[in-house]
């Protein structure tokens, strides 16, 4: 008896220390990912490039850029809430101009979902409220419901007054009998549900069974794979199994890393687990990782978890530091009394070197002089040279719209002279009737107004003909100036190539460019809110475009 005794002991002996090994292993495994974090942010952007590059397509019909939208948010969903959230507001507009009650209520209940996801109950709750689940085809009603379940779960949770928890878990029991009514009994979200009873009801090998069968559907890099992985953390915490606990929260991490997924919450238990068996380094690197994603998605829910327990790591993190400081300020004293002794036995070899070391120092000196000299005379060069470049390209300016101005003067006193002779034809005619028709039309102003504008946008493409490239890149990518075939300028170019020439006052654009002092504003304004660079740079960055270069 004792000798079975001493066996299973031997045996639960190893099995802790394999497991022990494993989860070291893993955890190596871990902040390895965290370390390639940027790695995986970039295949996802590249993803979603090339997803917003498909609606740069021509031709797309509204139903088409619905689609791209659903995948973006799909993209966007875990990694940035409020870009999620952007995209959910284009495809409800496209859906009301659509006029389809189905899109409607996919964009009401993918709204509803990204809601609750980060916190928002009661906004959720109220978008589902607008819903008739009668309308609703199958798929759509188990989001409608998953949601409602997904909701009073966490105001179950967070709730803390005894009736409201009484009323969620009724409401929340309700709409788990409404889900398994028309759930496949092999999808993702019956095996949860089902796996989330058993645990609940303490049966937490035939839990592990499901999370088994969960698992083998899904890979790492996925939120499935996440959400599978920490539910089985919850599973082995309410077992007492510390060590498989800790195994599955860092796989679960480390899908969440590779998936880009920063809604997240593993790493945040991670950081409490290792904060609550005092290593502090690993909390601290764990929870100041976790925190930097929140920011990233932005979520109401993961900001109020994480500073429940930030704070505790980062003073006591802290206080770790200044322990360690402390050690080494007594080391470094300790350094200090020996480099003492060094120094007086070395007292006699530094005598000897001082007349070295002086000359070594004026030398030093003479060459710091030199340099700063070389410095200030470079310096001095680029400004001249600047002054320079500024002055040609002033001179450039001058001499294009001074000749330009002359051909038009020539070219009016020519019209006039013509108009002159028309006009006093048609007096002698006695044509006076014709002549009052002639007059009254404004055909003359604007052609006259059009020969200004070609007369401009060519003699300033002439000075700065890469203006309109240089200026799109100000913008957003969605934003860019497309010009029509012949166009040479859109008044909004037309507008700031006038601030690029010195013309920055609106009441003087406007006169030039025959428009009211309003119009010439709004067209500022607007330009300005599609800008890549902050609206109080920008026309500074508009006046550096096509800088002049001999």
């Amino acid at each position: 008896m004792k000798k079975c005794i001493v066996l299973l002991v031997s045996c639960l002996f190893f099995t802790l220390a394999f497991a022990s090994n494993e989860v070291d292993s893993l955890l190596q495994v871990l902040d390895q990912t965290m370390s390639e974090r940027p790695h995986y942010e970039a295949a996802k952007e590249s993803k979603i490039d090339t997803l917003k590059g498909y609606l740069h397509q021509k031709n797309l019909t509204l139903e088409q850029i619905y689609s791209i939208n659903n995948q973006l948010i799909e993209e966007y969903e875990a990694l940035k809430f409020d870009s999620a959230m952007l995209y959910m507001d284009r495809n409800l507009l496209i859906a009301k101009s659509l006029q389809s009650l189905p899109l409607m209520n996919e964009c009401r209940i993918n709204l509803a979902r990204i809601s609750a996801s980060s916190g928002r109950y009661l906004e959720s709750v109220d978008i589902l409220n607008e819903i008739e689940s009668k309308q609703l085809s199958k798929a759509l009603l188990v989001d409608f419901y998953t949601i409602h379940y997904k909701v009073c779960s966490e105001l179950i949770f967070y709730n803390p007054a005894n009736e409201n928890i009484k009323r969620y878990k009724t409401l929340r029991m309700a709409y788990k009998d409404s889900l398994l009514q028309i759930l496949s009994h092999d999808s993702e979200k019956f095996l949860e549900m089902e796996e989330d009873q058993l645990c609940n009801n303490s049966q937490f090998e035939k839990a592990l069974a499901v999370n088994d069968l969960r698992l083998t559907k899904t890979i790492s890099g996925t939120r499935t794979y996440s959400l599978a992985t920490f539910q089985r953390s919850l599973i082995y915490e309410k077992m007492g199994q510390v060590e498989l606990q800790k195994k599955y929260l860092a796989y679960s991490a480390i899908s969440d890393i590779r998936g880009s997924i920063k809604d997240n919450i593993s790493l945040t238990r991670l950081a409490r687990f290792f904060f609550e068996k005092k290593e502090i380094d690993a909390a601290y690197r764990y929870i100041k990782f976790s925190f930097e994603d929140a920011v990233v998605y932005n979520s109401r829910l993961r900001h109020i978890q994480i500073s429940n327990i930030l704070p505790l790591i980062t003073q006591t993190y802290q206080i770790k530091s200044d322990e360690q400081k402390s050690k080494l300020q007594k080391s470094l004293i300790t350094i200090s009394l020996l480099s003492l002794i060094l120094f007086i036995a070395l007292i006699y070899i530094y005598f000897q070197l001082k007349k070295i070391s002086l000359i070594r120092n004026d030398l030093q000196q003479a060459n710091q002089q030199l340099n700063t000299l070389n410095i200030n005379l470079h310096l001095s060069n680029e400004q001249l040279n600047n002054a320079n470049t500024e002055l040609s390209e002033a001179n450039l300016v001058k001499e294009q719209y001074i000749g330009t101005f002359f051909n038009i003067c020539s070219d009016y006193i020519n019209k006039l002279d013509a108009y002159r002779k028309m006009v006093n034809k048609h007096i002698v005619s006695h044509q006076i009737a014709e002549l009052f028709e002639i007059t009254k039309s404004s055909t003359l102003i604007e052609t006259g107004l059009q020969e200004f504008y070609q007369n401009f946008d060519n003699t300033f493409l002439n000075i700065y003909p890469d203006f309109v490239e240089q200026f799109n890149r100000l913008l957003l990518d969605t934003e860019k100036i497309i010009l029509k075939k012949g166009e040479l300028l859109t008044i909004e170019l037309r507008l700031f190539a006038l601030i690029r020439l010195g013309i920055s006052d609106s009441s003087d654009i406007a006169k030039l460019l025959r428009y009211s002092v309003n119009t010439i504003y709004n067209y500022r304004v607007k330009i300005k809110n599609k800008a890549s660079v902050p609206r109080e740079d920008f026309e500074v960055c508009v006046m550096k475009i096509g800088t002049f270069h001999k």
